[in-house]
């Protein structure tokens, strides 16, 4: 399934299924990324990975492709799985073009791409930002299915000069038809689906409101599974698909369900993701570093912990930070290592064992909030943060634990 997404820390729905420095010359695929799978390079500097999953599918394709070849060209013998399995690459490298196709557009308008990763089920393009207008959102989902249409033509022009009954023009044919495929079913207007992203971007036009547009289209996308899973199977049996009826065995109708019940699950999946990351981001921009931050009092490094919990107490402080003779601060005391030291030793622990030294990463500006928030600490991952003014006058000390406690408080309101 072709699943190109935002894969930002809240992302949107995706498209839908269908079905830089990358390695040196001649250098083995590598990992680059948790969870990535294999890395296979960085057109236009985003890196494309292959997930094992992928390779299932492939070997399922070259199964069952190679089968139907048995009965086109039986004089092939054993070479049809060769056969089936370049039809299979072929395939997937359809479906990485039509998600280099968001990935293009994304680029054209300044909205970063993580990565694109081929899968189980088609590909997914990772965008890590938001379009800004619903004419943007509808041309980033349009130009997918759009690629998969024109690769379409693009196979079915050299097979009309082909002899029928060869390998060029089972190739050639097969190939057509699943890129129709691909885009038709992209099409659907239901989210994770690129049709999904299409009917928001209308729905957000009409409403003015993007949240109104997530919500049309996540409840399309789950009607749409729900059709899936009982109508596929279905047309299946009644021979709708050009499959004759008296021919289907009870394997073949266990196959279908299955198939059906798969492609069900991830578009279900797809569209509840879809909303809970539209409620998220409605909420986003209340998480903000100044609202978040507790209040610190500033020590020097030989300073006894408990003298400097005594002033914090009386400041009505939460936290310390480590600063030089001069006020500079050096470092934040962990919340984790002052509730580890029992009471009787803290006379004798300097608050500079305890104390993280500060990074450029850990300085926080105090008007940071929202997304850039999230992604200012993900930089950085720490404990803890200072939050300071313009000036570089210390206003506090965020701590991850609040910022969690606020991010989940904020997904369990309702959205406006």
């Amino acid at each position: 399934m072709d699943e190109s997404g935002d894969g930002r820390r809240p992302q949107p729905g995706p498209a839908g299924p269908g079905p830089g420095d990358g390695p040196g010359k001649g250098a083995p695929p590598r990992r680059d990324e948790p969870g990535g799978g294999i890395l296979m390079g960085r057109p236009f500097g985003v890196p494309v990975y292959v997930a094992p999953s992928w390779f299932l599918v492939a070997a399922l394709i070259t199964w069952v492709f190679g089968g139907q070849l048995d009965r086109v060209l039986p004089d092939l013998g054993a070479a049809r799985y060769l056969v089936a399995l370049f039809f299979a690459i072929a395939f997937y490298a359809s479906v990485l073009v039509h998600e280099l196709a968001h990935t293009i557009a994304a680029l054209r308008y300044k909205l970063p791409v993580r990565r694109i990763q081929l899968q189980f089920f088609g590909g997914v393009s990772e965008i890590e930002k938001e379009s800004e207008t619903p004419g943007r959102e509808f041309v980033l989902a349009f130009v997918g299915p759009l690629l998969s249409l024109v690769l379409g033509g693009l196979f079915y022009l050299p097979l009309r000069f082909v002899e029928r009954g060869t390998v060029p023009a089972v190739l050639l044919g097969g190939l057509m038809i699943s890129n129709l495929i691909v885009a038709a079913f992209n099409l659907l207007p239901g989210l994770p689906l690129d049709g999904g992203r299409m009917l928001r971007a209308v729905v957000w036009k009409i409403t003015g409101k993007p949240m109104s547009g997530t919500v049309a289209a996540a409840w399309a996308g789950r009607a749409l599974a729900v059709g899936t899973l009982v109508g596929l199977p279905l047309l299946t049996r009644s021979g709708s698909l050009g499959n004759d009826a008296g021919e289907i065995s009870g394997m073949d109708t266990l196959t279908d369900a299955l198939l059906a019940a798969i492609l069900a699950a991830i578009i279900w999946t797809g569209a509840g993701n879809s909303l809970r990351m539209a409620r998220l981001r409605e909420h986003l921009p209340g998480l903000r570093a100044r609202s978040l931050t507790r209040r610190a009092v500033p020590v020097e490094a030989a300073t006894p912990l408990s003298e400097a919990l005594r002033r914090a107490n009386e400041a009505g402080a939460r936290a310390l930070v480590v600063v030089d003779g001069t006020g500079e601060p050096k470092a934040l005391v962990r919340e984790t290592a002052i509730v580890a030291v029992p009471e009787h030793r803290r006379p004798w622990v300097a608050v500079s064992g305890l104390a993280q030294d500060l990074t450029d990463g850990m300085k926080v500006p105090a008007e940071l909030a929202g997304e850039a928030l999230l992604d200012r600490l993900k930089a950085t991952p720490a404990t803890e943060y200072l939050v300071v003014e313009e000036t570089g006058e210390i206003y506090g000390v965020l701590s991850t634990a609040d910022v969690e406690r606020a991010f989940v408080a904020a997904m369990a309101r309702p959205a406006a």
